[in-house]
């Protein structure tokens, strides 16, 4: 049995950045976590319209 695992999620997310404004995108989180229950977030990125991964520093959450 395992005691740390790290573990891969997708979800949709609301987004915004400057140059397109307000888009839905899929954001992957990577996290720690020490039997199942989540401890850190180690990385968190996000899928464009063209493919191109991106790191989720460059835009904020859309309120």
């Amino acid at each position: 049995m395992k005691l740390i695992s790290i573990k891969r999620e997708t979800k949709q997310e609301g987004r915004f950045s400057k140059q397109m404004g307000v888009l839905s995108t899929k954001v992957t989180y990577i996290k720690k976590q020490f039997l199942n229950i989540p401890i850190k977030t180690l990385h968190k990125y996000r899928e464009t319209y063209y493919g191109e991964v991106k790191d989720c520093e460059d835009c904020q959450l859309a309120r």
